[in-house]
């Protein structure tokens, strides 16, 4: 069954912006948990632009479903994940002129390295995944590597997605969809869970959740977006629904 990961990142960013202490992400965690998320995500970024060392530790503390850490392939994040060991630590590219992640990870630029990173992760009892583009090479060298979940980019659909007037039948829409089903099969096919995240919302998430065999989406901004109007319980829970709607479609119509 395709589950919900919610990251709360957005929830310190507007903390920081008042270098308060509220609204904490700890208790967004909560709520997001109440609405009905199977985990929660968190980035934390070598500038320490929104989530705090301190958020991370009182999560791993308090969080009663999964912790996923976002996190840079550096000694410092690395040292800080086996220390803490969440239930999963993501490798993300990361640049401090982005205001988000803006493209998947280079496994292939930096197969050594990474290989003995998610070595140590995983001798800590950490699942290890990568977020990557939906290239073909890519998912082999993160097979290498020894991941275990490719989270697949979906920015470059979300985008199409938008730009196309949100028509989920553009050829363009489709394109990309095709991209990360593809990915997704292949990922599969080469043992690893296939995960998939990024810019997606209310609108774009359907054909993603319909993906064969895709076992996870990550959202964030989306979320908490809507959180503001009608809260974070019921953000989530309108996402869920989404995505139990979409992940079911297939088989009620014997697809």
């Amino acid at each position: 069954m395709i589950e919900l990961g919610v990251n709360i990142d957005h929830v310190a960013t507007i903390r920081q912006a008042r270098q308060t202490y509220e609204p904490d992400p700890v208790w967004g965690a909560v709520e997001a948990h109440l609405g009905g998320a199977d985990g929660i995500t968190v980035h934390l970024r070598e500038d320490r632009r929104h989530i705090q060392d301190a958020d991370v530790r009182r999560l791993r503390e308090t969080t009663q479903i999964k912790l996923n850490l976002e996190m840079a392939a550096t000694d410092e994040m690395l040292g800080i994940a086996c220390t803490l060991k969440p239930e999963m630590a993501m490798l993300v590219p990361e640049g401090r002129h982005e205001v988000t992640t803006e493209g998947g990870l280079d496994v292939i630029a930096q197969e050594a390295r990474l290989k003995g990173i998610i070595s140590r992760l995983a001798d800590a009892g950490i699942v290890t995944s990568v977020f990557i583009d939906a290239e073909l090479p890519q998912i082999e060298a993160a097979a290498r590597i020894g991941a275990s979940v490719c989270e697949i980019h979906t920015g470059p659909y979300a985008h199409a997605f938008y730009g196309k007037g949100r028509d989920a039948g553009a050829p363009a829409v489709l394109v990309e969809l095709d991209k990360i089903r593809r990915a997704g099969q292949l990922t599969r096919q080469l043992g690893m869970r296939f995960n998939a995240g990024h810019a997606l919302n209310y609108h774009n998430v359907q054909p993603i959740a319909r993906l064969p065999g895709i076992r996870e989406l990550h959202i964030g901004h989306a979320i908490v977006s809507r959180a503001i109007f009608v809260g974070l319980r019921e953000a989530v829970r309108e996402m869920k629904v989404l995505m139990r709607e979409a992940a079911n479609f297939p088989q009620a119509h014997g697809e």
